[in-house]
């Protein structure tokens, strides 16, 4: 498609670092269809979920497919208040790694549309989905609070290592970060919001994620695009380098070693069986096939990026 006019247009040329690129329509259109859907489907979390509805005692926090430790002998040698237990800490402390990474989602799309064209479609929907993600973390914190889960946070290192990340990633760095976060929780959440002897409260928590990131998802995928159209191969490389680094930690933090003690486990038992579990890898795969097609398809999966994706179980 052919570039739009520089001089009629000004926010054509934009900058990562230093480096630039260019705005086509093709990306405006992408924003001004993403807004539109934002504008008829969106929900408010606040009444769209019973928040008063008592829990049901037997019921899951997450499909039992989806628990780490399913398809394990400890799975089979737990007893059936023990599985409840675990899910409903395991969904809870994803919900916690998706409260962290959307904070630092939030700063990296701010920074990234800073000085921006505020009349621009795709400023507009970056605010937006900030919105969402805003609206976001606090039902997930809600619904944590409503199962009587603490809040599980990443160790000290995490932390830090996703301190510098939000301070570091830009251009597709930064979308592709998003994007692996976005990719992997859709996938579990689409199962969770269908699975029967699921909580209703992840069930509904989980249907108004699915809706509103797949417009999420979209954003990043063509913020990614318009990067990579003239990126250089040293650049492409390096980037798909830091985007698998990225996966890596927002992967290995998902759920943290104290849902198993919370589930009366031996907690150095329980993350040996999840290392060594097979049935855990395999969905891990399954959830990470269209994003693993996405990259290749940009440019940003390198022989290095993808034995740090094999790492986590993600190709």
């Amino acid at each position: 498609m052919a570039l739009t006019d520089p001089v009629a247009r000004g926010r054509d040329h934009h900058h990562d670092g230093g480096r630039e690129h260019r705005h086509t329509t093709a990306d405006d259109d992408v924003s001004k269809r993403l807004l539109e859907s934002a504008a008829t489907l969106s929900f408010d979390p606040s009444t769209e979920i019973d928040w008063d509805a008592p829990l049901p005692g037997g019921h899951y926090g997450l499909n039992p497919e989806w628990s780490t430790l399913y398809g394990t002998r400890l799975w089979d040698e737990m007893t059936e208040r023990q599985r409840v237990t675990l899910t409903r800490h395991e969904v809870c402390s994803i919900m916690n790694t998706g409260i962290w990474f959307e904070m630092i989602l939030q700063q990296m799309v701010l920074r990234d549309q800073y000085l921006k064209d505020p009349a621009s479609a795709e400023f507009q929907f970056a605010l937006t989905e900030i919105a969402d993600e805003c609206r976001h973390s606090i039902m997930f914190a809600r619904a944590c609070a409503k199962m009587g889960v603490p809040a599980y946070r990443p160790n000290k290192l995490i932390a830090q290592a996703g301190r510098a990340y939000k301070a570091l990633a830009r251009g597709e760095l930064a979308y592709g970060g998003i994007l692996v976060a976005e990719e992997v929780l859709d996938v579990m959440q689409r199962d969770w919001m269908r699975g029967e002897n699921v909580l209703e409260i992840v069930r509904g928590t989980s249907r108004i994620h699915v809706v509103e990131e797949s417009r999420h998802m979209k954003f990043a995928r063509q913020e990614i695009r318009e990067r990579m159209r003239y990126a250089s191969p040293s650049r492409r490389r390096a980037s798909a380098t830091g985007i698998a680094m990225g996966a890596y930690v927002i992967v290995t933090s998902m759920v943290h070693p104290g849902v198993y003690k919370a589930a009366g486990l031996d907690v150095r038992r329980a993350l040996a069986e999840v290392r060594a579990n097979e049935h855990r890898k395999a969905m891990m795969r399954t959830s990470s096939r269209h994003l693993m097609a996405f990259l290749a398809e940009s440019g940003l999966l390198t022989s290095r990026s993808a034995a740090v994706y094999r790492r986590v179980h993600m190709l």
